[in-house]
């Protein structure tokens, strides 16, 4: 544990340096960025797609939703870089904290980009920015920013769209809330608290949110026995209208009662079934996922699904304290597919029976995504630099397609079927 400790403080030191070295460039003034431009209203035609979130490069991808997945565009997320870094800087709490998520959740990256969503009418991108702790909406003509809001604390993390595409919910992680915002505006609708370290988000046809908080993930306190230095850690449900707590899940209490009180009560991703009557969801150093019944109150189900050998065993390796990082389920409810972060793989399971197709090697798959027509789960690839679909059907890869440095997050979204890329400049 001491020499996981020694490499993360040296690698904070690293970063330490080379960030002071080049504050002085970026505390030099710099020319008056153009005024944001409108989001105008289209009245085109609409294309679905597909939103890729390259982490660690500051772009999104936009890759078409279906057939052979091939990309259409891409689109800078971080416009305004140089004036963040300077207004960072001359903070020497934000940098403390824009150095923590670096050497922390960035594994020695910056994170620019987490979770996508497009506006109703297709003109607008909304990205979370962890890194800024921002969240911004983009002109998906122009490239430029047409509102910014500020998260409360220093880090922004995992979106969600409300139902009807008005309201995008985004979690602050370091000040365990959750904001609501008008998509088109950027203004804040509300707020609510939420456990340790909030993380995804969930709209549900009831009119409720819901929100996973994972605790802390980037301490090396892994071991089971240890598990309680993670924070609070519990799914906090409001009312997606008034943002009043409706009801909160402490999920250590139904593993217990599961008879699995080894397991981490840290909620990862999950998926509701098409009638939200079940949920299925990831936990922390699980290689597998567990199902909870929504009325009954209670954890029914786990599926236990392969580890690799190649998998390092010691849990301080595993990225973000994940074993497997990526969960979707087919349009039928019939499928599920997981994606095995740690252990290089994606397979498609069936709900009913828990029996588990074909293992598809994929490098750190993070994250998995129902496709546009429904047959494919789109997962993204973080080592490869690629997102992969694979058919719910037969379980099998059908198409791959690159795009940039460790993406993560992937979101279906809707743009002009006119849509071309903004220029680089």
């Amino acid at each position: 544990m001491s020499s996981v400790r020694t490499t993360r403080n040296r690698r904070l030191a690293v970063a330490l340096a080379a960030t002071l070295t080049a504050s002085l460039a970026l505390l030099a003034p710099a020319a008056a960025a153009p005024p944001p431009a409108a989001s105008a209203a289209s009245g085109a035609p609409l294309r679905e797609v597909m939103f890729v979130g390259n982490n660690w490069d500051g772009t999104a991808d936009v890759i078409a939703a279906r057939g052979d997945f091939h990309r259409i565009g891409r689109v800078n997320v971080i416009p305004d870089k140089q004036e963040r870094l300077r207004e960072i800087h001359l903070d020497p709490v934000k940098l403390a904290f824009f150095l923590g998520v670096r050497s922390g959740p960035g594994e020695g990256h910056d994170q620019f980009v987490d979770d996508m969503y497009a506006t109703p009418d297709g003109a607008s991108m909304v990205v979370s920015r962890p890194s800024f702790a921002d969240v911004v909406s983009l002109d998906l003509r122009t490239g430029r920013i047409n509102w910014r809001f500020p998260v409360a604390g220093y880090r922004s993390d995992h979106m969600a769209v409300s139902p009807d595409g008005t309201r995008v919910a985004v979690s602050a992680s370091t000040a365990n809330t959750v904001h609501v915002l008008d998509i088109s505006t950027g203004r804040q609708l509300g707020s609510f608290r939420t456990g340790d370290k909030p993380h995804e988000n969930v709209f549900t046809s009831d009119g409720r949110l819901w929100n996973m908080s994972i605790g802390e993930v980037t301490t090396a306190l892994d071991a089971p026995w240890l598990d309680w230095t993670k924070g609070d850690r519990k799914i906090t449900v409001v009312d997606a209208a008034t943002f009043e707590t409706v009801r909160v899940i402490d999920m250590r209490s139904r593993l217990d009662a599961f008879g699995r009180d080894d397991l981490s009560d840290a909620v990862r991703p999950l998926v509701f079934t098409p009638d939200e009557k079940k949920l299925y969801f990831q936990v922390s150093f699980l290689n597998g996922f567990l199902e909870y019944d929504v009325d009954a109150d209670r954890v029914t189900r786990l599926k236990a699904l392969p580890g690799s050998p190649a998998t390092d065993p010691d849990r301080t390796t595993w990225v973000n304290d994940s074993r497997h990082h990526g969960l979707s389920i087919s349009p039928d409810g019939g499928k599920l597919c997981v994606a095995g972060t740690m252990d290089d793989y994606a397979t498609v399971v069936d709900r009913a029976t828990l029996k588990q197709g074909p293992l598809v090697p994929a490098d750190k798959p993070y994250w998995a995504t129902v496709s546009g027509d429904g047959r494919s789960c789109v997962v993204s690839e973080s080592g490869a630099d690629r997102v992969s679909a694979i058919d719910f059907a037969t379980g099998e890869r059908i198409a791959s397609v690159p795009v940039g440095d460790h993406p993560q997050r992937v979101r279906l979204a809707r743009v002009p079927a006119d849509w071309t890329a903004p220029s680089a400049g």
